[in-house]
């Protein structure tokens, strides 16, 4: 019997021709000497506080070793409970701390969300394009996907609200995913007009809007956007319908794996539930590190600094932009986060300039990774200018015009 005998291993449907990240696909290349990467939403090493960080795991070691190397709440440190809910309030979204989960990364809460709410068949709305591990995660489930179009305002809230009226009550989508700040791919952010049509729409048709916002802290050009969270805040009933997700992977470190949950308590408490059947505790030992961390006041001079570094690294590469490939593609001038989505000539698919990027030594995503419909040529590309130097950034954007004129 061979490995590719189905009778030796009886897979899940869902696991049966398994498709992985696309963006994770492209690793291989990276060990290639001189490859220079717009692919990965890595943050940049160079902006790790890890002194501050270093210490706080001393202090939180040193000072709970019990609490820091035993078992913890699958819930979360009490601590840090305590801290995010502090900061949440500091962004004008006062959670208390009985309705935060600390997770491993706010992926996994997305994925407790998805075990919570999502059989398969159960409609989903998502926008085009959107975060695809997003789309993994709800394929998985056997969601049906429901794609939105959005622009460089977020999603199109005429086409979502048509959407919705569109379906029989029955088969009507009950949740809805959304990157609104900075998003991943597009680093579009919703306009306030369509945040607050987001929000008149998920009162009218009783939709729960999971409100992923990895991002938001990494306000280029002026202060963030108010969360949807935050503009619901004074309407009990409208606020218990948006699930937040927050991370310290894009202002603190990846390597750390602290997200958090911000619901509803039966939300809550489904998502312990699906924790304690996933990894029983996110690490106590970094929640007490991090708790520290915050309430240190840490936090603040790190995003400031990540800000100013990002914003160079955005210049940088929109400047590249026009000087070596201007009137041969379009994009959209970020106004923070990590990506720049950009459109190539009409008639060009994305994937064909990869496969001649790779031979220049320069990464990046080709857009259908990005969209529900897969193996649809596409014309976009994403860019992330957060890793690569403005050195690196600069020579990227040169090996992708000598790409680009060969295809």
């Amino acid at each position: 019997m061979t490995s590719t005998d189905a009778t030796m291993f009886p897979f899940a449907s869902a696991f049966q021709q398994p498709v992985g990240s696309p963006i994770r696909e492209l690793f291989p290349y990276l060990s290639r000497p001189g490859m220079i990467s717009f692919a990965g939403g890595y943050p940049a090493a160079s902006t790790f506080d890890t002194a501050a960080i270093g210490q706080c795991m001393a202090e939180a070691l040193a000072s709970h070793p019990a609490e820091c190397l035993q078992y913890g709440a699958t819930e979360g440190v009490p601590a840090l409970r305590e801290a995010l809910s502090r900061q949440m309030g500091q962004a004008g979204a006062p959670t208390p701390a009985e309705r935060i989960l600390v997770t491993s990364g706010s992926q996994q809460g997305f994925d407790f969300l998805v075990r919570a709410f999502v059989e398969p068949g159960v409609p989903v709305i998502v926008e085009a394009p959107t975060y695809p591990a997003a789309i993994q995660a709800l394929r998985l489930a056997g969601a049906r996907l429901v794609p939105v179009r959005a622009d460089a305002e977020g999603i199109d809230t005429v086409a979502l609200d048509q959407c919705l009226r569109d379906c029989a009550p029955a088969e009507r989508p009950r949740l809805i995913y959304l990157v609104p700040t900075f998003a991943n791919p597009t680093g579009a952010t919703l306009s306030l007009r369509r945040r607050q049509e987001v929000l008149r729409l998920a009162a009218q048709y009783e939709l729960l809007v999971i409100e992923d916002d990895p991002y938001g802290c990494l306000a280029f050009d002026g202060a963030p956007p108010a969360t949807l969270l935050s503009m619901a805040n004074g309407e009990p009933a409208l606020r218990d319908r948006i699930i937040y997700l927050g991370s310290l992977s894009k202002t603190v470190a990846p390597g750390l794996r602290i997200g958090w949950m911000a619901a509803h308590p039966d939300v809550v408490r489904r998502a312990v539930l699906a924790k304690q059947a996933s990894d029983l505790c996110t690490p106590p030992w970094i929640q007490r590190a991090m708790a520290a961390y915050l309430d240190a006041g840490h936090l603040r001079g790190q995003i400031a600094r990540i800000v100013a570094v990002y914003r160079d690294k955005r210049d940088a590469m929109v400047s590249a932009l026009d000087r070596e490939l201007g009137g041969r593609v379009d994009y959209a001038r970020p106004g923070g986060g990590m990506f720049v989505w950009a459109s190539l000539p009409e008639g060009v698919d994305s994937a064909a300039l990869l496969r001649e990027a790779i031979e220049e030594n320069v990464l990046f995503v080709p857009g259908k990774a990005f969209h529900v419909a897969t193996g649809q040529p596409s014309p976009a590309l994403r860019l992330s200018f957060a890793t690569p130097s403005v050195a690196e950034i600069e020579e990227g954007v040169r090996r992708l015009a000598r790409a680009l004129a060969r295809v």
